[in-house]
């Protein structure tokens, strides 16, 4: 079995990209290696949580009850409520990494993480399995060996334009930018860092959610030992591709 490093801000955190991967991959028997910048215990965005905030929109936004159920789980798990700090990380054995994602502002510690960073470049170097779902996807972008991004020669998806965008026209009227992470789209700043920007594949338009019993639903994106997703609607396909490499 694995051990793998699942890296985390202290607040902001989506629980669905979070806990149906994490859920899914400690069920098969993995251990799961949580970090946080300080080793303080992570927290939920609120607002995925409960839908509060979200308006008229929040049975469509927030978490459904899946997600719910694997954060619940998840935060269960003896390693969660014992996270190492980031500056740990570097002499902690790992054999692969999950990278989630989270929208609202308290992920921007993780993304920006230089010490996060390093762990994704040694684990690309090593070939060691990787994968990123959403703005997790930003953190291997912005993962640099050698003057160029770690996903400079792959293929790979993350949140798409449309479905950022999309999100905050329906919310902008009451909560501005609060799905807008930053000015650039993921979709934007991840494509700027393949070596082709056929590289970031779009998946399919619909916006249904996948479950154990629809994982065609998902959408996923395998370039040999890196697997990415877009959204937590894939998030079961995404664990089930994780599953897979660990295989």
């Amino acid at each position: 079995m694995a051990r793998i490093l699942v890296p985390l801000p202290e607040q902001d955190v989506d629980p669905t990209e979070v806990g149906v991967p994490c859920h899914m991959l400690a069920q098969a028997g993995h251990t799961l290696v949580f970090a946080t910048p300080h080793g303080r215990v992570a927290s939920a965005d609120e607002r995925m949580l409960t839908g509060k905030g979200l308006g008229p929109w929040r049975w469509v936004l927030r978490a459904d009850a899946r997600g719910r159920e694997g954060w619940a789980a998840t935060a269960a798990l003896p390693g969660f409520s014992r996270p190492i700090p980031y500056d740990a990380i570097a002499d902690t054995p790992f054999d692969a990494m999950h990278l989630p994602g989270g929208h609202a502002p308290g992920m921007r510690v993780y993304l920006e993480s230089e010490a996060v960073a390093r762990a994704v470049v040694a684990t690309m170097a090593a070939d060691k399995p990787l994968g990123a779902i959403c703005h997790g996807v930003l953190v291997a972008a912005r993962a640099r060996s050698e003057g160029r991004s770690v996903l400079h020669g792959r293929r790979t998806t993350a949140l798409t334009e449309r479905l950022e965008l999309l999100a905050w026209r329906l919310t902008r009227l009451w909560l501005g930018d609060y799905y807008r992470t930053y000015p650039e789209t993921v979709q934007s700043e991840v494509t700027r860092a393949l070596a082709d920007p056929s590289h970031f594949e779009l998946g399919p338009r619909s916006t249904k959610r996948d479950d154990p019993d629809h994982l065609e639903r998902g959408f996923v994106v395998r370039d040999g030992r890196y697997v990415s997703a877009r959204w937590p609607g894939d998030a079961h396909a995404y664990g089930r591709a994780l599953l897979e490499l660990l295989a």
